[in-house]
């Protein structure tokens, strides 16, 4: 048997000879571990394809196999994996269950940020050497400079690195110093907003690109988030409804054209058509004007949506003494609030899956006068 000159065989295991009594070619794959010949057949292509898998199977196994000895080798000889390693293998486990929809690839982006300010506190240490201490002072440095939102989250998300380390067999049962340390509370410092300020704020935009008003009436009319409004598409509106996806609870909702804000004195309908101009786009909220990265019709980010109504916020002659000046969000407040006084059901609408946090929506923060009845 010779192997024929003609083929370029680069895969290993795979090879191929000539019959010398038929002077066919056949093929053949050599296991790396047993030494064995497994023939093929007389197909180049499917002996290819075969030996491939082979290869990749066996890659898996010795994978599996190593991970297997790095777990027995931890408490034999009382090594422990860096903070820096694990976290690696954390966010690989993340990514898993993004793809398995078990977590939304929003929560992924949200952990990352956390994941590495842990690796660069702590990444040199040994995973099973941090204590409570040494993440208290991480939490700490953000309540310093008043980010105790972000302390809550940075803490949060420890919490979760050192679950799966213990799933993962890394640390003890039970080992989570994220969990020793006090919680932190975060009282909301941001002021409401109430009608009167949005009509205002909303005659200062007037003179700004046409879609810094068109966001603050979807937002008003529709109650839904700032993610949601600048992905809303006039293919969505369909059988008389606009369709919507909330991008962070997946809650599918179908709001009537007809939905009247009765504060306003307009519907959704008339909304939509205000979105509709000379400028063609696929998005209800686009660019007019050409700006930088910005094209004529493209989509307008939630940044840019962000940051103009923030600008006629400021340019509004309003002022707010009591907290920081209400930010894009606080509309959704708004919107629950005026339809509940409308009678209608606002937890559908917000797309909350309890009515506890439709109640948080429709908490004014002390805003409003109680008037007696009598």
């Amino acid at each position: 048997m010779a192997r024929p000159r003609k083929y370029n065989v680069n895969i290993p295991g795979l090879s191929c000879y000539t019959d010398a009594r038929t002077k066919k070619v056949y093929w053949r794959y050599k296991h790396p571990v047993t030494g064995k010949f497994h023939g093929l057949g007389d197909s180049e292509e499917e002996a290819r394809q075969i030996a491939i898998e082979a290869n990749t199977r066996l890659a898996e196994q010795k994978m599996k196999h190593m991970f297997t000895i790095r777990e027995k080798v931890s408490p034999k000889f009382g090594m422990s994996l860096t903070v820096t390693s694990w976290l690696d293998r954390y966010l690989k486990i993340q990514v898993e269950r993004v793809a398995d929809g078990e977590i939304k690839k929003q929560t992924l982006k949200h952990k990352s940020g956390p994941v590495e300010i842990f690796r660069r506190e702590c990444g040199h240490m040994e995973l099973k050497a941090v204590g409570a201490k040494d993440i208290a002072a991480i939490i700490d440095q953000h309540k310093e400079k008043g980010h105790r939102r972000m302390a809550q989250v940075v803490r949060s998300v420890l919490m979760d690195v050192y679950k799966e380390a213990q799933h993962a067999g890394e640390v003890d049962p039970g080992y989570n110093p994220a969990a020793a340390t006090r919680q932190t509370k975060n009282s909301v410092q941001r002021e409401r907003l109430n009608f009167e300020e949005w009509k205002t704020i909303y005659s200062a935009a007037q003179h700004e690109q046409v879609y810094v008003q068109n966001s603050m009436l979807l937002a008003i009319v529709t109650g839904q988030r700032l993610g949601d409004l600048a992905r809303m598409k006039f293919t969505d509106v369909w059988d008389d409804h606009l369709h919507i996806e909330q991008s962070k609870t997946g809650m599918r909702l179908a709001l009537p054209l007809s939905l009247h804000n009765d504060q306003v004195g307009v519907t959704l309908r008339e909304v939509i058509n205000r979105c509709r101009d000379l400028v063609i786009s696929p998005y209800l909220l686009h660019i007019h004007h050409a700006k930088g990265k910005a094209k004529r019709g493209g989509a307008v980010s939630t940044a840019s949506i962000t940051k103009s109504f923030a600008k006629v916020r400021d340019n509004s002659g309003l002022t707010w003494s009591e907290g920081s000046p209400p930010s894009f969000h606080e509309q959704r407040s708004l919107s629950e609030r005026l339809y509940r006084a409308q009678g209608i059901d606002t937890q559908k609408l917000l797309g909350h899956k309890n009515q506890k946090m439709t109640d948080l929506y429709n908490d004014d923060r002390g805003k409003e006068w109680v008037t007696l009845a009598i």
